[in-house]
């Protein structure tokens, strides 16, 4: 390939260019420089529990927070993160100068179809669904593929249990059976009606949470900062109700942030997000995500085999005498047949 001729213009506005980006990272550094706090105090252990742009809140071990830049070699930090870090000792901020390695990360696109880490070091994923958005297995299929190639724990809640009525109690119970039948745990529960039978699922809840570093997934509207609030009264967390034209959630949480439990354990409460993307995956993964699928799929009559038409499909003709889940099997070709287009598509 031949070497391109650049004009004087040309070089001139690379030049430009150059240098613009050059004069915009000094003037990072500087305004970055200026918050560092003068006098910094030995390097110690701590917790990302808040994510604000170019700076993290870290709870140490001795219980103080405080606002840190990080090093710019880091990886991105996210809430969980296990990290060293410097407290400043008189005005300015902290800082996080190294990552403890991670034994897990929480990961989903951005609005330009890039993976991007939002919870590090859960071990508990709670998959919160409701009465009200109407619950799809497809998508807590989706949560739980996502938790499984993780290597996060997953458990279902269905909030908002007061809700379930004779018009839904029968698609909820055979929509929780499905899950029960795999060994998921499935808590009913209601964070805003304790003062009933429901107040048995929130204490369920909490102590499913004992000892775990946790986040809430799930659909807008289900009402996980509700629960937030239920938890952790005094975690403030902003609510919304349905939108009544829609039938959608709303957005409400604005940043992800790391709560500590009463009872010990910590909650993640991270953005709302409607999907998980699996668009970074293949088929073959996807498969391997369903814990109930997966160890059927070398049993096949065919090594190549699709699962979808072949004679002698271990999974079709498991689903044909009831083995497993025809949902569940359905769910997988839909998911898969999906793939490429995840691909296309921006998440919220």
């Amino acid at each position: 390939m031949s070497k391109r001729n650049l004009n004087r213009r040309q070089r001139w506005r690379i030049e430009k260019i150059q240098a613009e980006r050059v004069a915009r990272s000094q003037k990072r550094q500087a305004q970055l420089d200026a918050d560092v706090a003068t006098t910094l105090g030995d390097t110690r252990p701590g917790l990302v529990t808040a994510h604000y742009g170019r700076k993290v809140e870290i709870s140490g071990t001795d219980g103080v927070r405080q606002r840190c830049h990080f090093r710019a070699n880091l990886e991105q930090l996210v809430v969980g993160d296990q990290v060293l870090w410097q407290p400043a000792e008189g005005p300015g901020d902290g800082v996080v100068t190294a990552i403890v390695p991670r034994t897990s990360v929480l990961k989903r696109p951005d609005n330009y179809g890039k993976l991007k880490p939002v919870a590090a070091n859960v071990d508990l994923m709670l998959i919160v669904f409701a009465p009200a958005p109407t619950p799809s297995s497809q998508l807590l299929d989706r949560y739980l593929v996502a938790a499984e190639l993780s290597g996060i724990r997953p458990a279902l809640v269905l909030n908002k249990a007061d809700l379930v009525n004779d018009d839904n109690r029968a698609a909820l119970t055979a929509l929780c059976d499905i899950y029960r039948k795999l060994d998921y745990p499935v808590i009913e529960a209601s964070a805003t009606d304790t003062g009933n039978a429901h107040a048995a699922g929130l204490a369920a809840l909490k102590a499913a949470l004992d000892g775990h570093t946790s986040v809430f997934v799930g659909q807008s509207g289900v009402g996980k900062s509700s629960l937030v609030n239920a938890l952790l009264p005094d975690a403030d967390i902003a609510t919304n109700v349905l939108s009544d034209v829609s039938g959608l959630g709303q957005h409400t949480t604005t940043t992800a942030q790391l709560l500590h439990l009463p009872a010990g354990g910590n909650l993640i409460d991270s953005p709302g997000i409607r999907e998980f993307g699996l668009w970074h995956i293949d088929e073959e993964e996807l498969l391997s995500g369903y814990v109930d699928l997966a160890p059927l799929a070398g049993h096949c009559r065919f090594r190549n085999c699709s699962h979808r038409h072949e004679p002698g499909c271990a999974l079709i003709e498991a689903a044909e005498s009831g083995a497993i889940s025809q949902e569940r099997l359905d769910n997988f070709f839909r998911i898969a047949d999906t793939l490429d287009e995840d691909a296309r598509q921006r998440y919220e």
